[in-house]
């Protein structure tokens, strides 16, 4: 597809090819990691300066349970050395956020990075998103602040303005009640786009086996990525494709989760070898969160008999997103020009 070009947004493209350039290839012999808490390792997010858990917390997972299981949980995970925390209004309707923001009454704000998102695509949306999260989280500051579920032109045409959320994110930053910005996508074509065109911090993407050796999912996503040095936050790095016919589900849940320990280390060892993906989020349930941190205290990179294994796993699965990544590219296959934003520059 041919691309128009945006107008360039303030803190945009200069300087970021250098800085991406160790992200272009999968991690070499170091793997990236720089430290260990609790035998959890620790890589770089990006350029922020900032050190994160390889796994983080799924926050979605406690819209399951009950709020003292919550409490227990999200200390756990902090006491482990998971330090880096996912939430979303959207997920349960807010509960995921109130159940977070009560756990984490008490624990010290510097043991952990706090990330909220938002699917309001304009300015006014997206702050009082902002600032309902902030409370309910009961934080003054976001380490992270995302947009939420991009698929289509459309929604980053609306989000980059005028009047779109871009605006909010921007001027939140300036307030110091966000510091680093990103945003999570589940189409190649949006988040190309929005790294195209902001030197976002971080990218949240789908990076799972199944989806990569179907049709090289998220590839370009991880190249792009690695050229303005941007860090690549893996979502669905445990799903196991869509539920096949005649198989009995074992959750009510929209995808197949794996949740064989032996499965789940291959599958986050995979996610984890890839270029510039620095964290990986496992669905959303408590104790398939704890397989995950199990997973990565004995992380590696993936083996050649364990590609093998996976390979082998992924011919036989039924792909979550090639379809959807068909049908919204259809959508708007091209924006009608340039769009001007308030806050841009040329």
């Amino acid at each position: 597809m041919k691309r128009r070009p945006f107008l360039k947004l303030t803190g945009g493209l200069a300087g970021g090819a250098a800085l991406g350039m160790a992200s272009t290839s999968v991690w070499g012999a170091g793997d990236g990691i720089v430290d260990r808490v609790n035998g959890i390792p620790y890589r770089m997010l990006g350029r922020t300066g900032e050190k994160v858990s390889i796994v983080g917390y799924p926050s979605l997972a406690l819209i399951h349970e009950e709020q003292e299981k919550c409490n227990q949980s999200v200390h756990a995970a902090v006491e482990q050395g998971v330090n880096y925390l996912d939430t979303a209004p959207a997920y349960g309707n807010g509960d995921a956020e109130i159940k977070l923001g009560k756990a984490l009454v008490g624990v010290d704000r510097s043991k952990y990075l706090l990330a909220c998102k938002t699917k309001m695509r304009d300015k006014d949306g997206a702050r009082e998103e902002l600032e309902r999260s902030l409370e309910r989280l009961k934080t003054d500051h976001f380490d992270v602040y995302q947009m939420h579920h991009l698929r289509t032109t459309d929604e980053v045409k609306e989000a980059f303005g005028p009047n779109g959320a871009m605006e909010t994110f921007i001027k939140a930053k300036e307030e110091g009640k966000v510091r680093f910005l990103g945003f999570s996508a589940h189409t190649t074509k949006s988040a190309l786009l929005c790294l195209e065109n902001y030197n976002f911090d971080t990218v949240m993407f789908p990076i799972n086996f199944i989806e990569n050796y179907t049709f090289g999912f998220g590839d370009e996503v991880m190249e792009k990525a690695g050229e303005i040095g941007a860090a690549v936050l893996a979502i669905k790095p445990m799903c196991g494709g869509y539920w096949p016919e005649g198989v009995e589900k074992t959750r009510n849940w929209w995808y197949r989760p794996i949740e064989d320990q032996d499965k789940v280390t291959m599958a986050m060892r995979y996610t984890l070898s890839q270029p510039g993906v620095v964290a990986g989020f496992p669905p959303a349930f408590v104790e398939l969160f704890e397989k995950a941190v199990v997973a990565v205290k004995d992380y590696q990179p993936v083996s050649d008999d364990e590609l093998t294994t996976l390979k082998q796993i992924a011919s036989s699965s039924l792909s979550v997103f090639e379809e959807r990544q068909k049908q919204f590219s259809m959508v708007n296959p091209e924006l009608d020009g340039i769009f001007q934003c308030p806050y841009a520059t040329a």
